[in-house]
Formats: structure tokens, sequence, C-alpha cells
């Protein structure tokens, strides 16, 4: 069963209700462009997780088939409390590893690029996570747990997570020395140096105490979110590749082949010295922080809102008939909200050539819905054909009116 579907309702019902309280209580915990971006991140995280998880299937039932020390059964409760725990410790090791070491670092950096903190942040989810998560849940494997509880305790300890990322909830007394809370989730999310690398459980909050990682939210200490190299962009392929992409460049630039290999597996923020000395990395004055924001008229929001819904629902639409599609049908669909995404993260960006890679969006709709057709992944008809053409041609409208009403073109930082 595949949870994350049926909760999709569930979470955005919540999303609905905390800009309720946003606005009761006066608060401003949402930015449209920022939410878009995390979402998208989280939408292309599903869509390529159709593709990716054969990766942490496949090797965790070769595991449990070959390894497995006991013979554990599905129809035993105390298997499945044991699973539960079990698994939120190895995601504490993995978590934790993936603020330490930079190869990990750079799949994990996406879900903490948002400079809000909201519950739209906790759906913010890498797409290449799958490349070495997949390590830290073979010893679950090799105790034997079957993979039926594996994939049913890792789905539960994931939809967990999503309540602690809001704002509107305080601490909750007790409930703070046993279990991950908003109040301890929001310093796990903070760039201030006293809060940083802290918390990492996903469920339980017992691992960060046991193994010194616990820090508390302090009154004096208001949290400051996001990395301290800012993503600065809203497209949601590049929150994917931006940390590899440095990473990459730092390696291209060092003198030394070892530390060519080495920087990838080394401390998270560690660069080779003498591209250190050549391309200083000048970090965020958090006295004086600001927030990630690029000017954009009340008509292109409404127009990149509208948007992305479409993508949204092609997204759901993608996880309810995943597993009975070809993979060739799932990589035109992947590659297909890839370019849609970015382009909707370039026009939140205000870019001067925006307005032509939307159109190259809406004009790559034909032949990748001829071919959708072709592979069998959908049914296209007279009026099927109708809707797409006039759909695009209210989009090219759409378009137009929201540049007359656009702010200027920037060009942001990259």
């Amino acid at each position: 069963m595949n949870y994350v579907l049926y909760a999709v309702p569930f979470f955005f019902l919540l999303i609905g209700l905390e800009l309720l309280a946003d606005r009761w209580r006066g608060m401003r915990t949402y930015r449209l462009a920022d939410a878009l971006n995390s979402l998208s991140a989280g939408v292309l995280s599903q869509a390529t997780g159709i593709l990716t998880k054969v990766v942490g299937l496949l090797t965790y039932a070769f595991a449990w088939e070959q390894l497995a020390l006991f013979e554990l059964s599905e129809g035993s409760l105390w298997v499945w409390v044991f699973a539960f725990v079990l698994y939120d410790f190895c995601y504490y090791w993995n978590h934790r590893l993936g603020h330490e070491r930079n190869v990990l670092w750079a799949a994990h950096a996406v879900h903490h690029q948002s400079e809000d903190y909201n519950l739209s942040t906790a759906l913010r989810q890498t797409s290449t996570g799958f490349i070495f998560g997949w390590i830290f849940y073979l010893p679950m494997a090799v105790l034997g747990v079957p993979p039926l509880v594996f994939l049913t305790v890792a789905a539960l300890n994931l939809l967990y997570q999503f309540w602690v990322h809001t704002r509107h909830i305080p601490k909750l007394g007790w409930f703070e020395w046993l279990f991950i809370t908003p109040s301890n989730h929001r310093v796990h999310h903070a760039q201030n140096p006293i809060y940083m690398d802290r918390n990492y459980g996903g469920v339980f909050i017992v691992w960060d105490r046991l193994f010194g990682t616990f820090q508390e939210e302090l009154d004096e200490e208001p949290v400051i979110f996001g990395v301290t190299v800012p993503l600065a962009s809203w497209n949601p392929l590049w929150a994917n590749l931006q940390v590899y992409a440095g990473l990459w460049s730092d390696a291209r630039r060092a003198g030394s082949w070892w530390d060519r290999l080495r920087i990838w597996f080394m401390p998270t923020g560690w660069r080779p010295a003498d591209v250190a000395a050549r391309y200083p990395q000048v970090k965020a004055d958090l006295s004086n922080f600001r927030k990630f924001e690029v000017p954009l008229g009340r008509g292109a929001q409404v127009y990149a809102l509208l948007q992305f819904v479409c993508y949204l629902l092609a997204g759901v639409w993608l996880l309810a008939q995943g597993d009975v599609l070809s993979i060739g049908a799932v990589l035109l669909a992947c590659l297909w909200m890839a370019l849609g995404l970015c382009s909707i993260g370039l026009w939140l960006e205000n870019r001067s050539n925006a307005w032509q890679m939307e159109c190259l969006r809406l004009a790559s709709n034909l032949p990748a819905f001829w071919l959708a057709g072709e592979l069998g992944m959908l049914r296209l008809d007279a009026s099927a054909w109708a809707w797409l053409v006039a759909y695009s041609l209210a989009s090219l409208l759409g378009i137009w009116l929201a540049r007359g009403s656009a702010a200027p073109a920037l060009t942001p930082p990259v």
C-alpha cells in the first residue's frame, strides 16, 4: 500500500489549516514561491522515486533472503514494534551522516534549503537519497525484519515527521523528552551555529540524548531557517544538484588527485586547501540575514500557482498508476514533470527568458502526450486532444496577461 498517496489529501488539508492559523495569529510562515519550490521538490522526489525505489527494495530483499540471522514473523506484534524502533535507530544514523559527510549532505541538503518553516517544508524531499540511503537499513534485513514490515514502518516514520514542520506548536512538556516535536525539529532546520547538526531522530529524540546530539530550542536564540550556502533559486532541479555541482567544481579545481577523490567523503564543508584559498566561500552574516526573494506581480504568481496545481495532480495520478506503468512510461513522466517544474521555478525567479521557457514547455506537451499514448500510458481521443489544446491556449493567454502585470525581470544569483 502506498501510504503517501493516501496521505496527500490530509497533507494539503493541514497546510490549509496552517494558512488559516497564520492569518488568525498574524504570522507569515508561508511565501508562495518558497512553498511552491518545496512542493515541487516533493513532487519530483515522489515521481523519480517510482524508478529509484527499486534500488532499496532489491538490496533489502536480497539481504533478507540471504543474510537474515532470524526468522521474524509478520504476524507478531512485537516484531512490528521492534521494527518501528529499529528503523528509527537506523534512520538516526542515516540522517546524522547525511549532515556529516559531503556526498550524503549533497542528497539531504534539499530538505533544508527552505528559509521558511511550515508544513510544505516537510514535503520538500530529495530525489537522490536512494544512492546511499539503502545501506543504513541493511541491519534490519540481517536481523530478519520482513520486507513488508520494513516498508510499512518506513512509511509510518516518514508520515510522523510531517506534523513537526510547523512554527505554530510550542514546546510539549514531557513529550519533548521521548519524541521528535515541532520545537526540537525547528532546531534541526536552523542555521544558527548553536543549533546546527542537532536533533536527528525521525520519531524518537532519545537517540540524540543518548549520542550527544540533542539541543533544546532556546527562547533567547530565535531560529533562522535555511542553509549556510543559500540555494538562492526556486528551481527544484537545481535544488537537487546544487551541492553536487559545488563538490564537482571543487574536485575539478583541486591540484591533488587524492583531494579530488576524498572530497566526496570528507566532513561536510571540507574543501581542498588550495581550492579554498583560491575560491573562498563567504557565509551569510546571520545578524543581517535576509531571505531570498524575487519581486513578482500578482498575476504572475497566480499563473505559477495554477500551473503547479496541474503538475501536482499529474504527480498524484502518477503515484496511483506507477506500479502498473512501464519503465519507459514512468521515465517519460519524470522528464515531463522535471521540465515543467523547472520552468515554473524560472518563472518564479522572474527570469527574462521565463516566458520563452514556458512557451517551450507548452509546445513540448504535444509530442510528450503523443508519446505517452504510444506507450499505453494515456488514452488520447479527440476530446483529450481538444482539452490539451484548450489548456495550451489558456496558458498562453495567462502568460500574456501575467507579463503585462509583472515586476521588472531580474536575474537572481545562482
